[in-house]
């Protein structure tokens, strides 16, 4: 698409349009709310819930589909796997009117009574990866929205799925950075412990993007969230494929119907957030 194209500078990789070098998307193709999962396969089966869609672009590992659920316009931008090719979807998808995103992704959790096909909703993470430092001191909290928190906890809650709420772990490496043996058994001697360590101080789940979408929404000034289905199970050591998944696509997007909701409440009251006023008047309405 940009092939023998000139773009604005080394700087500014976007042409004229304000197309994304990465993402291949420019303003007006995408929605304020949008869901983020790593497989681009997954795009597909966020957008076959929604009455329309349509492909908006596909580069590498950035596959854009846009379209409608329930009435309200929302996309869906893959991110690749792990925390640099995410800061990338972020930071462009950002320059082009995105402002609330939703990670729907699959987790392996550390606690045995977490079963494999639940679902875990992040309130904040753990920066074990390497990408957010690029931004900010390691001191600096990865913490979700609160308003994306609640609208997923909602929509959990509306559609009967099993859920758990609280603190995940992201990292660099799905091998040793999570305390999987490596290749020949190779685990570095500072890596050895780390889960029970994790489990000691009450993280439910490891994963590779959320530290970031977190900590580059705060910045920012943006919201985000993470949905994700636990696949596996690090204290039972059970691991099903896609297990919790269609659940975890299901509550993204009834979530993102939710904030839209909310949003126009919030607007309306002349407010800056959410508050609880506005949650009742919403439950209120929705139950007639």
């Amino acid at each position: 698409m940009f092939e023998g194209r000139k773009l604005k500078s080394a700087s500014v990789p976007e042409d004229e349009s304000k197309r994304q070098y990465h993402i291949m998307a420019k303003p007006g193709d995408v929605s304020r709310y949008v869901l983020i999962p790593g497989d681009p396969d997954r795009v597909k089966k966020i957008a076959s819930y929604w009455e329309k869609s349509w492909k908006v672009a596909s580069h590498r590992e950035y596959l854009t589909y846009s379209g409608y659920y329930k009435g309200v316009f929302v996309s869906a931008t893959s991110t690749g796997i792990g925390s640099p090719s995410t800061a990338i979807a972020i930071e462009e998808l950002a320059r082009i009117g995105a402002d609330t995103f939703i990670r729907v992704g699959t987790t392996g959790a550390l606690r045995k009574d977490i079963q494999v096909g639940d679902l875990i909703i992040s309130t904040a993470a753990v920066r074990l990866e390497g990408t957010s430092k690029e931004y900010v001191i390691p001191e600096y909290p990865a913490s979700a929205s609160i308003d994306v928190v609640m609208a997923l906890i909602a929509a959990a809650e509306e559609l009967g799925v099993r859920y758990h709420l609280g603190i995940t772990a992201s990292t660099d490496s799905f091998y040793v950075g999570q305390e999987r043996p490596g290749l020949r058994g190779y685990l570095p001697p500072f890596k050895r412990g780390l889960v029970d360590f994790l489990r000691s101080v009450n993280v439910l789940n490891f994963e590779m993007e959320a530290a970031t979408i977190f900590t580059l929404a705060n910045i920012y000034g943006l919201r985000a969230g993470a949905v994700c289905a636990a696949i596996a199970n690090r204290e039972t050591e059970e691991f099903v494929m896609e297990a919790g998944v269609e659940d975890a696509v299901k509550v993204a997007n009834e979530a993102v119907k939710i904030l839209c909701e909310w949003d126009k409440e919030i607007e309306k009251h002349g407010k800056k957030n959410i508050t609880p006023a506005i949650i009742y008047d919403w439950i209120s309405k929705i139950r007639g």
